[in-house]
């Protein structure tokens, strides 16, 4: 179900990312100067950015977080 849920988000960035009905217009602007493409993509970069942090957190294989040591991190007895 996770898997499911997260390719069905990244499916949904990719199809907002394509802004298309933003392609054929200038306006409005945001804070009077901004043009509302770029100000789209910079909230679409905001989102991006925790749709990855998503990714990382619940979809990150922990089989690559294990170290190819396996002393790795344990503290040495003297």
């Amino acid at each position: 179900m996770k898997k499911l849920a997260i390719g069905l988000l990244l499916a949904v960035f990719y199809i907002l990312h394509q802004d298309f009905w933003n392609w054929r217009t200038a306006g409005p602007l945001a804070f009077g100067f901004l043009p509302v493409g770029l100000w789209y993509h910079g909230l679409y970069t905001l989102g991006a950015s925790g749709v990855m942090w998503m990714l990382v957190k619940f979809a990150w294989p922990a089989r690559l977080e294990q170290s190819a040591d396996p002393d790795h991190g344990k503290e040495e007895s003297k």
